[in-house]
């Protein structure tokens, strides 16, 4: 068991945020491993032992969702309309453009569109029917099953977001939370969710009201 912890913290003190156990470990060996790894790593750093066969991450960043690094694709919510005229949409229309070629690609709710920029793909959520909707967890939860499985078939394993459904169309994080943790967790997709301080937010959202 010594040659485990050993092993556990020196893996820790490295830098590696995952560690998959073989063999059952009980609690009181967790709590040693715990104590091992904490003398040895910088009261800064944030270190997480997952006891898990997969390498799903939900992981969340506070500030402005297009500094993601420019290899991460992207996603968002939007209506069948393809109207993109509140909130972050207005950004992503104004970013990325192609409304057309969106259309083009007739999607409806439950599905997702998608656009490929340079080593990235940004993926269009269609949640509703109309801009003047609101989503329902079923609509978004079958959207990212088709964004999954289109990752998963272009080997993508990063995607930032924001706090998608929730903001102007009203869902509520806890349970779109929920819904990305069971359509993702048996993936290696790293999913960043992106949020701006409280005020600034809504700063933008009223600004890009139309």
């Amino acid at each position: 068991m010594r040659i485990v912890l050993r092993s556990v913290a020196c893996l820790l003190r490295h830098g590696c945020s995952r560690v998959l156990l073989l063999n059952p470990v009980n609690k009181q060996d967790l709590n040693t491993m715990s104590s091992v790894s904490s003398k040895s790593r910088a009261p800064s750093s944030t270190y997480k032992i997952q006891l898990s066969e997969d390498s799903w991450t939900l992981k969340y960043v506070t500030g402005d969702l297009f500094s993601c690094p420019r290899d991460e694709s992207l996603a968002h919510c939007i209506s069948e309309d393809i109207r993109m005229g509140a909130g972050i949409a207005v950004t992503f229309r104004k970013r990325f453009g192609e409304v057309s070629t969106l259309k083009e690609q007739k999607k409806v709710p439950g599905q997702c569109a998608v656009l490929t920029r340079d080593r990235r793909f940004i993926y269009y959520l269609i949640t509703k029917k109309k801009a003047s909707q609101k989503p329902t967890y079923d609509s978004l939860r079958r959207s990212l099953e088709d964004m999954k499985t289109h990752c998963l078939q272009n080997g993508v394993k990063r995607i930032s977001i924001p706090r998608i459904g929730c903001g102007l169309d009203r869902l509520q994080w806890s349970k779109v939370s929920q819904i990305l943790e069971q359509v993702f967790k048996e993936t290696d997709i790293t999913i960043t969710v992106y949020s701006l301080p409280k005020k600034a937010e809504t700063t933008v959202m009223k600004e890009n009201m139309r």
